[in-house]
C-alpha cells in the first residue's frame, strides 16, 4: 500500500495595522474616537496590534495637508506628528511588532534618511520598515526650498537611485567591523581600521546624487529595514519588482487582487527574485456582527458616517473637477460629463494633495450615471456604493474564512487592516477575527522570540538573489 502524501502546508496570513487619522475612512466625530496626536493613542493601537500578533503597524504621512477648493479637506484629519519620532517612541513600549513609516524619497536626502532608519532598526532590535513614496507636484514641493522641481516622469528615477544609495550606505559597514577588544585596545577590526573597508566608507555618483564620505551608523540587526511600496502604475510595479519586500496594495476585490498579484509576482524573476521575496498586502476595512444582518447594519451606519452629504458632493467634485455645491446629495448626478459643464462653473482641478484618482474621468462619470439611473441611487447612495463600502462584512467566522480564501488562492499574502477610530479601531478585529484565523491554523499564536520584522514576514535576507533569471524561473515554477 502506497504511503499517503502529507497534507500540503497552508499558506499563512500576514497582517499589518494602519493607524487611523490620515485617510477618508477615519470617523473623527465618532464617540469612540480620541486623539490622533496624543502618544497614548499610538501606544494603545500598537499594543493592540501586538496583542493580535500582527507583523507590523504602519503610519501614513503626508508632507502637506490636502485641500479641496482651497480649504482643508474634512476627512484629512489635521495633525500628523513626525513619523520617525512616533515609531522610535513606540519601539520602547513594544517588543515584537514591526514599525513601518511612510517616508518620502522626493523631499528627503538618502544619507539623512538612511541614518534615521538604521537608528530605528537598532533601537527596535530589527523591527524597522520603510514605506517608500514619491511626489512630483508643486503643491507638496512648496513646503520645501526646492519647490516643485521634479518632473512627474522623473520621480521613480529618483526613488530608484535613492533606495539603491540607501542600500549602499547600509552595506558600508560590515557586521564584524567593530570588535571592541579591550585586551588589545582595538575598537575596529584591523582591515576596517587600516583600509576603511566595511567601516562606513562610501562613494556614489549618479544622475540624482553625487555623495561620498563615511556613514556613521554601523550595520543594524536587519541590515536593511523592510522596504514597503504602494505604487500601482507600470513604473510603480517595476520599482516594486526590483526593490519592494511588501506592497501596500489598493486591490481588495478578489478578482482584481488576484490579477494584480499575478502581474507583480510575475515580474520578480526578471530581477532574480522568487515569489516569496515579496509580500502583497491590500488595505481592507471590516464590519463585524454576531449575525450577517447585524454586520450589514454596522457597515451601513459606518458608510453613512464616512460619506456625509458634504463628502458625497466632494467626491463628485473630485471626479468632475467642477463646483457642484448647488447639487443635493440626495438628488441625481449631473447630466453633463467632466469638462463639459457651463464655462463659468468649471474650475479645473479642485482638489490638491491627493494622488490622481480618476484618470478617465468622463468614462467613470458615465458609468456612475448609468449605475445611478439603473438602481435609482442618489449622489450619496452612489458614492457609498462605489467608494464607501467596507471590504469584509459578516460574522468573525465569515470574515476569517474570506481572509483565508484570499491568501490560499493567491489573491494576496495578507492584509493591512484599516480601522475607523483612534485608538480603538483595531480592538474588535483582534478580539474576534484573529482567534478565528488561529483556529484555522493560518495565523501565528505567538511571535518567534527575538525575530526581526523580516523574519516575521518570512522574507529572505536582504540582497538575496538567485543566480540568474533562468534559475529564478525554475525556482518559481517548482515552488
Amino acid at each position: 500500500m502506497a504511503a499517503s502524501k502529507p497534507a500540503p502546508t497552508k499558506r499563512q496570513v500576514h497582517l499589518a495595522a494602519h493607524f487611523p487619522g490620515v485617510n477618508n475612512t477615519t470617523l473623527w466625530a465618532d464617540p469612540l474616537h480620541r486623539s490622533q496626536i496624543d502618544f497614548t493613542a499610538f501606544e494603545h493601537f500598537a499594543r493592540t496590534a501586538e496583542r493580535g500578533r500582527f507583523d507590523y503597524l504602519f503610519l501614513a504621512e503626508g508632507l502637506r495637508l490636502r485641500e479641496h477648493k482651497g480649504q482643508l479637506h474634512e476627512l484629512d484629519v489635521v495633525g500628523r506628528p513626525n513619523t520617525l519620532a512616533v515609531l522610535t517612541a513606540l519601539a520602547a513600549v513594544t517588543e515584537h511588532i514591526g514599525l513601518v513609516g511612510t517616508l518620502n524619497s522626493t523631499f528627503n536626502e538618502p544619507y539623512e534618511l538612511a541614518r534615521q532608519l538604521a537608528t530605528l532598526d537598532h533601537l527596535s532590535d530589527g523591527r524597522a520598515g520603510w514605506n517608500v513614496v514619491t511626489s512630483s507636484d508643486a503643491f507638496h514641493g512648496a513646503n520645501f526650498r526646492r519647490g516643485g522641481f521634479l518632473d512627474h516622469g522623473d520621480r521613480y528615477h529618483r526613488a530608484n537611485e535613492f533606495v539603491s544609495l540607501a542600500k549602499e550606505l547600509w552595506d558600508s559597514w560590515s557586521a564584524d567591523a567593530i570588535v571592541a577588544d579591550r585586551a588589545s585596545g582595538r575598537f575596529l577590526a584591523a582591515d576596517a581600521a587600516d583600509e576603511g573597508a566595511g567601516s562606513g566608507a562610501f562613494a556614489h555618483r549618479g544622475p540624482q546624487f553625487d555623495v561620498r564620505g563615511r556613514f556613521t551608523t554601523p550595520a543594524s540587526p536587519q541590515r536593511y529595514p523592510v522596504i514597503v511600496q504602494a505604487g500601482d502604475s507600470s513604473d510603480g510595479r517595476d520599482f516594486a519588482s526590483e526593490h519592494a519586500e511588501v506592497i501596500f496594495s489598493r486591490h481588495s476585490v478578489f478578482e482584481e487582487a488576484q490579477a494584480f498579484y499575478a502581474d507583480v509576482k510575475g515580474r520578480l524573476a526578471g530581477w532574480g527574485r522568487t515569489e516569496d521575496s515579496l509580500k502583497i498586502l491590500p488595505a481592507v476595512t471590516f464590519a463585524i456582527g454576531d449575525t450577517q444582518a447585524e454586520a450589514e447594519e454596522v457597515a451601513r451606519e459606518t458608510s453613512l458616517a464616512q460619506v456625509t452629504p458634504r463628502n458625497a458632493i466632494t467626491a463628485l467634485e473630485q471626479l468632475w473637477g467642477t463646483d457642484l455645491s448647488s447639487y443635493d446629495a440626495d438628488g441625481p448626478l449631473p447630466t453633463f460629463d467632466p469638462g463639459e459643464g457651463p464655462a463659468d462653473t468649471v474650475s479645473g482641478k479642485t482638489t490638491k494633495g491627493w494622488a490622481p484618482r480618476f484618470p478617465n474621468a468622463a468614462q467613470i462619470a458615465r458609468a456612475w450615471r448609468a449605475k445611478s439611473e439603473a438602481e435609482g441611487l442618489s449622489i450619496r447612495e452612489l458614492v457609498i456604493q462605489v467608494a464607501g463600502r467596507q471590504s469584509f462584512v459578516g460574522t468573525p467566522s465569515h470574515i476569517a474564512s474570506e481572509l483565508d480564501r484570499y491568501v490560499q488562492e493567491r489573491a494576496t499574502d495578507g492584509f493591512v487592516v484599516v480601522g475607523t477610530t483612534s485608538p480603538h479601531g483595531l480592538d474588535a478585529f483582534v478580539d474576534r477575527v484573529v482567534p478565528e484565523l488561529q483556529e484555522r491554523g493560518v495565523y501565528r499564536t505567538e511571535y518567534e522570540p527575538g525575530a526581526t520584522l523580516r523574519q516575521n514576514l518570512e522574507l529572505p535576507e536582504p540582497g538575496a538573489r538567485v543566480a540568474s533569471v533562468r534559475e529564478a524561473e525554475e525556482v518559481r515554477r517548482v515552488g
